[in-house]
């Protein structure tokens, strides 16, 4: 079975609109690119790169220079030379004003790996950190699989088409495995490893935080003691289980908010809030801002 496109890719109930993959970009039409960063670059005659957007397909960064701030989930991050940034289908992200977005970058469409590949590379482990820092020796061999995948890639005349496209998905595998066993090593990824409690919890709030924000409901669905839970969410994440759903409704809600026209209330109620005022007085809570306002300064 083939990799996926996630579930609130373009035309998703949410309502929010997802650039594609641009395919017409692409060398001989296959389900990737990989080429220098620069000024001018865009996904989407339509996508501003400088404002909030979201895509269905997966970006690598690789950078040169630096250092630059990118946002990711409202997030910011701050890259520099010799960092990664990896952002996954359904993210949404901005590009700074600042144009020192030099180095490699590659995108990759869902569909073009097989499942095998997508499992072995994590190409949807939400939970992993998007900026990554390779050692020097680890950043070498990324650097030199990236510029193998790149010549491959632009090489259209010495194999036919169906070839040359196995050839870039066995290229892109072995540079993907690197950045895999990179991503799986950080200090991150290592506390998420060992708490299977937590990995457990992410999972059913991921599933279900639209409709449960409630630690005791989670506690007993899973089969752990409240106190249990407690243990482990704050062990892999310094926050509490509370913190941890609050933080993946507001998550939802800003992405909404950004990029969507529903009115507040609907948000609300899709995030798990049928009062529109509680909503509010929860969204201000976390945020420091209403509703409309973070919208309104989004546009």
């Amino acid at each position: 079975m083939a990799d996926r496109t996630p579930q609130d890719g373009a035309g998703a109930q949410d309502g929010i609109r997802t650039f594609p993959f641009p395919v017409d970009l692409s060398v001989s039409g296959v389900g990737m690119q990989i080429g220098p960063m620069g000024t001018g670059r865009t996904w989407h005659a339509d996508a501003p790169l400088d404002r909030v957007h979201r895509i269905d397909f997966h970006v690598v960064m690789l950078f040169h220079e630096g250092p630059v701030r990118h946002m990711i989930d409202f997030a910011e991050y701050e890259a520099s030379a010799g960092d990664l940034l990896w952002i996954r289908p359904g993210q949404v992200h901005r590009f700074s004003h600042d144009t020192g977005y030099r180095g490699t970058v590659l995108t990759m469409q869902p569909g073009f790996l097989p499942r095998a590949t997508v499992e072995a590379t994590g190409l949807y482990r939400y939970d992993r950190p998007p900026l990554l820092r390779p050692d020097a020796p680890r950043l070498a061999a990324l650097e030199h699989s990236l510029a193998q995948l790149e010549r491959e890639y632009v090489d259209t005349t010495t194999l036919p088409l169906s070839l040359h496209t196995s050839v870039l998905r066995h290229s892109l595998t072995a540079f993907l495995l690197r950045l895999a066993h990179l991503a799986a090593s950080s200090a991150e990824a290592a506390h998420e490893q060992a708490g299977t409690t937590f990995t457990r919890f992410r999972d059913a709030v991921e599933k279900d935080f639209a409709t449960n924000h409630s630690v005791s409901a989670y506690a007993d669905a899973l089969g752990y003691s409240r106190r249990t839970l407690v243990r482990a969410v704050r062990a892999a994440t310094g926050e509490t289980p509370k913190g941890f759903i609050d933080k993946r409704v507001i998550l939802e809600a800003k992405r909404l908010l950004a990029h969507t026209e529903m009115p507040i209330g609907r948000v609300g109620a899709a995030v798990g809030f049928p009062d529109a005022a509680n909503f509010s007085k929860f969204f201000h809570q976390h945020t420091d801002t209403a509703p409309a306002q973070f919208r309104a300064e989004l546009r």
